[in-house]
């Protein structure tokens, strides 16, 4: 029934999805395996994409040819540029979704791309033979087989939803789990672990008293996640809105503490530090009197609205109770109330760069299986895996990126080499040369690198090509132009910068802290039109230029810092190290090494442990 694919992808998730797309983009067979064709790319938790760091692995994801910022930026229903008034480094986009959309988005893409074919059901074993993996078992008992497989299971592998003291077998809500996966590998050697993540009840905005709660609209000028002109910003935006807890909630919530799988012990899997429920909020900082809740709607046209900030577990009517004293929702009526989930995962140190794992060849994990937590997080290991399952079916290089030229790198690095024990979540202070890798420059940064594989298209590169000059001659200009005191004084007296005396480049100028370009540029028309061309400029052109002037010293000195790191990462390590044998080397040491197994000097000096000391005695040993 079923020829042989070339790549079998497990489960139509964020990451399952551009896994697909990718390696079926890059010419791959593609069979993606799911057990509900209509919940492709759901949204399972809160509908938006992005936020700090994880709106700069979208950007990164689109410049490399993936499809997660084009989808988000054609159903999005409120665009917000978080941090703006921080530096460039911590400056991360953030799109709320229009989650029915996102998910039939999505689905039509998928249906749109040529290699992609689709079966609905579950994958309850691998074909496993000499430690490679050929293919996959469905509960219809059907045998399909592959040159690689994908597997992107999400929460649902043993899944199992807590409400208060209630338990259902479940990967989301109304969706069973899986089972098998697990219980193979574990077979084939492999190590896994629990953890656990949350969703918040949904309720009826229609019962909602907005009036009492702090309207949050989006950018007044909105922007947009993909480099792509088929994508357009937003003409029209719905608000989100913001609301409290208060100590009577607190109270209230209180009285199901003794129901909550969390504290009973029934929770045996680690949950997400930095996305708490509200009960582990309250246990954690009891000194805090409230709480912030974000109201958010789930899309265009419905009335159903996610309440950010009140994920739970506890009895459905202690939510409820508890709910009815946040002000704003004294009359809310529930669609559906919160729950804990917990499933398999397996640590990611199992890994190679490539998510290939180690113990069975051409096997590939992307997503939370690995122990992470977001949608983005699990979109870019699905591209970096269906990528990489390509490019070994067809002897091409493995596609890896580095901690110095991307946050997917970072993100994989962490994984594999640190390992998890708790759901990984990507933040800005995770990327030590996030000056370097912001989210304005994510296409000059890694648009090569698509283009080179065959992902990203030559109009793609024409465009990243043409801005990258652009700015170029921007910067050349502001540098070789001097503007007049007389003109200038007056602008950098109203933003309480000091005076000058005399004439002064532009880019001096605009290095100024609280003086932008464009405020110089278009406050006055003489000043304008001393730089030629200067009203056609693109915006993105504009805050390329600025950036790169405001923090020039800082961003060459950073660059400097991650060239040497990259000599190190140029450092290979035989994959046949037996570092037993290295007498110096302390048996903690040994037994790290060998366990990790780094492919570079780089990912060595990060394992956790790992001295300095021990970095120099591999590097005498390879003749370094």
């Amino acid at each position: 029934m079923h020829p042989k694919y070339d790549l079998i992808v497990v489960g139509g998730g964020h990451a399952g999805c551009e896994a697909a797309a990718a390696a079926a983009n890059l010419g791959s067979s593609v069979l993606l395996v799911t057990m509900n064709m209509e919940t492709i790319a759901q949204m399972s938790c809160n509908p938006a994409m992005g936020g700090i760091a994880k709106g700069q692995i979208i950007r990164e994801i689109d410049a490399l040819g993936g499809y997660s910022g084009i989808i988000t930026d054609h159903t999005a229903i409120q665009f917000k540029l978080l941090n703006k008034s921080k530096g460039p480094a911590m400056w991360s986009p953030r799109a709320q979704s229009d989650r029915k959309r996102f998910a039939e988005a999505w689905r039509m893409k998928l249906e749109a791309t040529e290699n992609v074919n689709f079966w609905q059901d579950t994958v309850t074993d691998l074909i496993i033979e000499s430690h490679r993996v050929e293919g996959v078992i469905t509960g219809m008992g059907i045998k399909i087989y592959a040159h690689s497989v994908v597997v992107t299971a999400g929460t649902f592998l043993n899944g199992i939803i807590h409400l208060g003291e209630k338990q259902f077998g479940g990967g989301r809500a109304g969706e069973k789990s899986s089972t098998g996966i697990t219980e193979r590998l574990v077979k084939e050697g492999f190590v896994s672990g629990r953890m656990k993540t949350g969703t918040p009840a949904r309720v009826d905005g229609r019962s909602l008293d907005f009036a009492r709660m702090e309207e949050q609209p989006g950018d007044e000028n909105p922007g947009k996640f993909s480099y792509s002109p088929e994508t357009k910003p937003l003409t029209e935006q719905r608000s989100c809105h913001i609301t409290y807890t208060n100590p009577e909630v607190h109270d209230i919530l209180r009285t199901g503490f003794e129901k909550s799988p969390l504290f009973n012990g029934r929770i045996i899997g680690s949950g997400p530090r930095y996305c708490p429920s509200i009960e582990d909020k309250l246990d954690r900082f009891s000194e805090r009197n409230r709480h912030q809740i974000f109201v958010e709607p789930e899309g265009w046209s419905t009335c159903e609205i996610y309440v950010n900030g009140f994920s739970s577990s506890l009895p459905e009517e202690v939510q409820f109770n508890a709910m009815k004293l946040i002000p704003g929702f004294e009359n809310v009526k529930m669609f559906r109330p919160g729950y804990a989930i917990e499933y398999d995962y397996f640590p990611p140190t199992q890994l190679s760069y490539t998510l290939e794992t180690k113990l069975v060849e051409n096997l590939y994990f992307a997503g939370q299986i690995n122990g992470t937590t977001g949608y983005e997080e699990a979109a870019c290991q699905g591209l970096v895996a269906g990528i990489n399952s390509h490019n070994k079916k067809y002897e091409k290089e493995p596609f890896i990126l580095t901690r110095a030229e991307s946050y997917i790198g970072v993100l994989i690095d962490d994984l594999i080499t640190k390992g998890t024990e708790e759901p990984y979540r990507m933040f800005t202070s995770r990327a030590e040369y996030r000056l370097l890798l912001r989210q304005d420059n994510a296409d000059i940064r890694l648009t090569p690198r698509g283009h080179k594989i065959g992902l990203a298209s030559d109009e793609r590169m024409k465009r990243v090509e043409e801005k990258i000059k652009e700015t170029d001659s921007l910067i050349k200009s502001l540098r070789d132009t001097s503007v007049d005191h007389h003109l200038i004084n007056p602008i950098l007296e109203n933003k309480k910068s000091a005076s000058i005396s005399q004439k002064m480049k532009f880019d001096k100028i605009v290095s100024r802290p609280n003086i932008s370009l464009d405020e110089v540029l278009y406050t006055s028309e003489k000043l304008s039109a001393q730089v030629n061309s200067l009203n056609t400029l693109k915006e993105e052109v504009m805050e390329q230029a600025e950036v790169q002037i405001k923090y020039s010293g800082y961003i060459s000195k950073e660059q400097n810092v991650a060239d040497k790191i990259i000599r190190l990462e140029g450092t290979s390590i035989p994959a046949d190290m037996n570092y037993t044998k290295l007498n110096s080397l302390s048996n903690e040491s040994k037994e790290k090494l060998n366990f990790v197994k780094p492919t570079t000097i780089g990912q060595a000096s990060r394992i956790s442990g790992i001295k300095p000391t021990d970095i120099n005695i591999l590097l005498i040993y390879l003749g370094r």
